[in-house]
């Protein structure tokens, strides 16, 4: 399996709009997507414009399937003005406690 961690930091006039876009296109991602197996969404408690993505995908295909269908074209047209900056890690997941 393969993790994706996306750290995101929004400009401060978006941070609400992105929250809220990211959760629906995450729940958006988990109907559509058979390989997207997680999508967590987290906000940092003490600066509401750092987020961090946290997703697992079955495979490297998945992930590169994920970025290539029309949900995901559309909400990177919406948020890219929102983001102050983005970074994206990938991880093979070696040992997993609890349910992905």
């Amino acid at each position: 399996m393969l993790v994706v961690a996306v750290f995101l930091e929004a400009k401060p006039e978006h941070s609400a709009g992105m929250r809220l876009a990211v959760v629906a296109h995450a729940r958006n991602c988990l109907e559509k997507e058979p390989g997207c197996l997680r999508y967590d969404v987290c906000l940092d408690p003490l600066e509401p414009t750092s987020m961090l993505l946290y997703q697992i995908y079955s495979d490297e295909n998945a992930f590169k399937a994920h970025r290539e269908l029309p949900h995901y074209a559309e909400f990177r047209l919406k948020v890219e003005p929102w983001i102050a900056s983005r970074r994206v890690l990938t991880y093979d997941l070696v040992d997993g406690i609890g349910q992905a």
